[in-house]
């Protein structure tokens, strides 16, 4: 039979089987019949005939098998047969198949979401062609390097340097013009949030900076419109041109194809919308989620000025990120090594390099995920919740085995009863396996749905009310591998018990109706292991539960320094192609007196940094009459605030006076430091009139102490108050943006419209920014606590119902194969007391035993999680004490019923039981 004719057989086999065998039933009736004919012609009797024919044959049914076998479609007629007599034993027990089915699905559900958070966290890549190809340029230098100012992600490595992925505009320029190991090199920059003007709505967008080669380098053709080109990224200004994110074209635009061509503003620069972003282009920075407008670095100048007006020809602000593809046939270390020395000769171009300064050694990280800032920041966490939903998994696997057991055990006779009509013990280990995957499938279906629901939660969890997502999760075929591989392999863990025991099942004693349960100890054994593998996996969650919501209850209760009920705030950031310098700081005093006039409004603050926000400023402090050597090794917190800062968050001054109206920018320049600041720089001394410089201000400019003011919590609740003074913002330079903090016993949404107008009353192309109140800030700077507080508490719960139901499973089938022999002990005297106590003995030792092991491997795993605590330790006595009281009490109220059960067993009827 030719091999085409043989698949189209089978496939005809599997596929219309009933037809199928129709068709062979009657060829084979017609072979017998034709046959013996012949036979009756040569003289036999009809009877005789026909049983001769079919006994020379073979009967009808052999003959079907053997084709079948022929065909190859055997093993798929098995698997048919065993997933309906599957199907047919779960529908005999719906309670079981139910309970099941849900706690799978609760386990592979939990799985697949944070799988679903970390795969967009760690596994996604940039949405461009060959993304494993591109390469994230970096730097390392230590103390004495050549870079002094640098913008952009760093990170402390060993060995005490440091790693940054931020180079001068100059040097990008050096390095691209020499470079001959990479196909191209595209710089690009995060440039945060830009003020855009469009049908003269002013709106906040986030933004990416990009060179003339950003979309050929990445091979990324626009979905409407034209990319950024060379030629609008030549010359300063010579592109007033960008492009938007296809979630902002669907957003504001509503997926218009007129958007290109169209005039906005962009910090009050006109600019052009030339093109549209595919939908699952990101950019460069991130995988999870997209800026609104990508635009030309010859624009910066004009459309973004910071710190400079152009930071395209300062040497010394290291700013810009760079990205490239190595050439075919170059390995990455050896165009490391060419680029290293490209770099070392663009710095000496393009900066003054001291006698002992260090030339930065250059790095090829992967760029397939760009910087992935996020991934890093959540890297720990991430895997944290992965191993706390695997021992979820793990429970319910170790509470449905359990059940399978005893499920097994009761099954005893029947697959007896097969096997001694022939069935082979490889057959029956198949069926029992077939029923375990079909759980699982069926759990894993629901945990799909489960995890598709609640896709979003985590990434909910980690966002604020008043900033776009920072991620997206994505529901694509890599999560419904994972989750069928999870089943699969969740199927064959929690059916490997019970199919083992099966296939030990000994015919001759399973075929008795009396078998007796001498040996039942020791066949419990398989169960109660894994009873006490659920009480250990249950004191770890637990304690896992116990740790976070104590560390969340403690943060909570912490003592901030200062008040932060009704106070709302918001941020203003002009453009500063408008308000520079002296007009922003005019601009910001004039918002401030028409704020504090607003009816409700009890008082108004500014501060460069919003407190508890994850901001913080940090300056090198310096006391007057301090040796010049020694000013680079200490340092100080600092935050340029409004006059009624102090008054506004009830910080209360302890020495010397608040700022007042006559500390303004001709006045001398002062400043109010706190207490930790007096003990570190001015110990057993009246810090009031002394002055100090700091690296922000001119060594000519003393700063004066005028006050001294309680501490208080500055960027983080888990971080005690540092050394930390305050400035008049009227006194600095002028700050690019400001946060507002309103006292008002009004609430939010009756207060906002009237801080709206009052703005707009100044300048309507200024939106409020980030509207929250100062108790949302705090929350939001403790969502990381507090989702792991509530996943944490959520598989705490689920490990006490898991638990509850596996203890009860187990001790109230231990008590029915018992009956017999707890008849013989009370026939001979035992007390129904005795009794009750033997079997809550037994559960006694099996959670007491789970206990230990639980908070042995809870204490062994405690320093994994130490740095995410607070307030507390991991070996905390007061939580392991907790959870291990709290599961035994959980143990013996699970094994009461049957222990009760047991107890009130007559003794006439328990020795008829068997």
């Amino acid at each position: 039979m030719r091999f085409a004719s043989r698949v189209a057989t089978w496939w005809k086999a599997v596929t219309r089987a009933e037809q199928l065998n129709s068709e062979i039933e009657d060829e084979l009736t017609f072979h017998i019949e034709s046959y013996a004919e012949d036979l009756i012609r040569s003289g036999l009797l009809r009877e005789e005939a026909y049983r001769r024919a079919r006994v020379e044959l073979g009967g009808v049914a052999v003959q079907k098998e053997h084709c079948r076998a022929a065909w190859g479609t055997r093993i798929w007629d098995d698997v048919r047969a065993d997933l309906r007599y599957a199907f047919r034993m779960l529908a005999k027990a719906p309670g079981f198949t139910a309970i099941a089915i849900g706690s799978l699905a609760l386990g592979i559900g939990a799985n697949t979401i944070i799988f679903t958070v970390t795969k967009a966290i760690l596994l996604d890549r940039l949405a461009v062609p060959h993304p494993d190809e591109l390469r994230l340029l970096a730097l390392t230098q230590g103390d004495k390097g050549v870079v002094h100012s640098s913008w952009g992600y760093f990170d402390q490595i060993p060995g005490g340097k440091m790693l940054s992925t931020s180079f001068s505009y100059p040097v990008y320029k050096q390095l691209r013009q020499h470079n001959q190991v990479l196909k191209d090199i595209f710089a690009f920059k995060d440039f945060g949030r830009l003020t855009t003007t469009i049908d003269n709505k002013a709106e906040v967008v986030t933004s990416e900076m990009i060179s003339g080669n950003y979309y050929g380098a990445l091979g990324i053709r626009p979905v409407l419109g034209r990319p950024i080109v060379e030629t609008d990224d030549a010359a300063q200004g010579s592109g007033p041109v960008l492009l938007i994110s296809y979630g902002y074209w669907s957003r504001r635009f509503g997926n218009s194809p007129d958007v290109i061509g169209k005039k906005i503003e962009l910090n009050a620069t006109p600019m052009t919308i030339i093109g549209v972003n595919p939908p699952e282009f990101t950019g460069t920075f991130g995988v999870q989620s997209s800026p609104d407008v990508f635009f030309p670095f010859s624009m910066q100048p004009i459309a973004a000025p910071k710190f400079k007006s152009s930071l395209l020809e300062d040497t010394k602000t290291w700013w810009v990120m760079m990205m490239g593809r190595v050439k075919p046939g170059i390995s990455t270390e050896t165009a490391r090594a060419a680029l290293d020395v490209d770099l070392n000769a663009a710095v000496r171009a393009t900066t003054t390099v001291g006698k002992d300064d260090e030339i930065p050694r250059l790095e090829l990280e992967d760029g397939s995920r760009g910087q992935n800032a996020v991934g890093t920041r959540f890297a720990k966490p991430i895997y944290v919740l992965m191993s706390l939903a695997g021992f979820v998994l793990l429970l319910a696997c170790a509470n449905l085995a359990n059940l399978l057991l005893a499920r097994a055990s009761s099954r005893q006779r029947e697959m007896s009863v097969r096997l001694a009509l022939g069935a082979g013990r490889t057959r029956i280990l198949r069926q029992m396996f077939t029923e375990s995957l079909l759980l699982s499938l069926a759990g894993g279906a629901f945990g799909l749905l489960l995890g598709y629901a609640g896709r979003h939660a985590i990434p909910h969890l980690l966002s604020s009310s008043w900033e776009p997502t920072m991620m997206n999760s994505r529901f694509d075929w890599k999560v419904f591998g994972f989750t069928a591989a999870v089943s699969i392999v969740t199927g064959l863990l929690f059916g490997l018990a019970p199919a083992w025991q099966t296939t030990r099942t000994q015919v001759s004693s399973g075929l008795k109706d009396n078998a007796q349960t001498a040996t039942q100890r020791r066949r419990n054994l398989t169960g109660k292991t894994l009873v006490v593998v659920q009480i250990a996996l249950s004191t770890l969650l637990l304690v896992g539960a116990g740790l976070f919501a104590r560390t969340m209850m403690n943060l909570n209760n912490t003592h901030l320094g200062f008040r932060p009920d009704n106070i709302l705030l918001f941020d203003l950031q002009p453009p500063q192609t408008r308000y520079q310098a002296a007009k922003g700081i005019a601009l910001y005093h004039q918002l401030e007196e028409k704020l504090t006039a607003i009816p409700g409004v009890d008082s108004v603050a500014l501060s460069e940094e919003a407190l508890i926000s994850g901001g913080v400023s940090n300056l090198i402090f310096v006391p007057e009459g301090q040796p010049q050597k020694s000013r680079d090794k200490r340092s100080a917190y600092y935050n340029s605030v409004g006059q009624d800062f102090f008054h506004t968050f009830e910080i209360p001054i302890i020495a010397g006076r608040s700022f007042e109206e006559t500390d303004t920018e001709t006045s001398r320049k002062v400043a109010v430091v706190n207490e930790e600041l007096v003990k570190q720089f001015f110990p057993n001394t009246n810090p009031i009139g002394k002055k100090f410089y700091s690296d922000d201000h001119d060594d000519s400019q003393h700063i004066e102490i005028i006050g001294v003011c309680n501490n208080a919590k500055y960027y983080s609740l888990r971080q005690d108050a540092e050394a930390t003074f305050y400035v008049p913002y009227r006194q600095q330079g002028g700050a690019e943006s400001m946060v507002y903090e309103v006292h008002t016993r009004m609430r939010p949404e009756s207060i906002i419209p009237s801080l709206r107008s009052a703005v707009a009353s100044v300048d309507k192309n200024l939106p409020l920014l980030d509207i929250r109140t100062q108790n949302e800030q705090i929350a939001d700077a403790t969502k990381q606590e507090r989702i792991f507080a509530s996943l944490t508490s959520g598989f705490g719960i689920l490990a006490l119902i898991l638990a509850c139901i596996g203890i009860y499973g187990i001790m109230a089938y231990t008590v029915a194969r018992r009956t017999n022999e707890i008849g013989i002990r009370m026939a001979l005297g035992a007390q129904s007391g005795s009794v009750l106590r033997m079997i809550l003995s037994e559960a006694w030792w099996l959670a007491g035993t789970g206990v230990v092991v639980g908070l042995g491997i809870a204490l062994a795993m405690g320093r994994l999680i130490a740095s995410m605590l607070y307030g507390l330790k991991p070996h905390d006595p007061w939580t392991l004490g907790a959870a291990a009281v709290m599961l035994v009490g959980i143990a013996l109220a699970a094994s009461w019923i049957p222990a009760r059960r047991a107890a009130s067993v007559d003794p006439i009827k328990a020795l008829r039981h068997e």
